[in-house]
């Protein structure tokens, strides 16, 4: 195994894997402004409307394809590790709680404007920041458990 490949498809693997998130991570965030996301300046928000539109697709195959790779440069044991496999299983709760949960209610919020006075609005919005907070603490596990690499049983 090439030391600087690993270290690549490892780099590539992890971007495309939090890039996956992203979207539903951070718009929420961008709600508190009261105004529509879509009347937004910001780059940043256009960007991440961008991706969760049309670059989802596009980010899980090249995800699959890294992590392909990674199983076929690393050995077929590596899926045998517990710590990888509960990783794996917390991330695809995740993926489905971005999937199924906060982008439908995303999009839901990110076209209206709210007014000040708007407290159904700024519920839900809120609701939307505590749906990331959780996502996030769950790509914190997988961080803690793809270094730590414990041993669960």
């Amino acid at each position: 195994m090439i030391p600087g490949l690993f270290v690549i498809l490892l780099t590539v693997h992890i971007v495309l894997a939090v890039t996956l998130f992203l979207p539903s991570l951070l718009l929420p965030f961008a709600l508190r402004a009261r105004r529509s996301t879509v009347e937004s300046g910001s780059p940043v928000v256009h960007g991440l409307l961008w991706l969760q539109a049309r670059g989802s697709v596009v980010v899980a195959i090249g995800l699959a394809l890294s992590g392909l790779a990674l199983v076929t440069v690393l050995g077929t044991e590596l899926l045998t590790k517990p710590w990888l496999l509960v990783a794996l299983a917390i991330y695809a709760i995740n993926l489905g709680i971005a999937l199924f949960v906060q982008q439908p209610n995303l999009r839901r919020l990110v076209g209206i404007r709210a007014d000040a006075d708007d407290r159904v609005w700024r519920d839900r919005a809120r609701r939307q920041r505590y749906v990331s907070y959780a996502m996030a603490g769950l790509v914190g596990a997988i961080g803690l458990l793809m270094s730590a690499k414990p041993q669960l049983w």
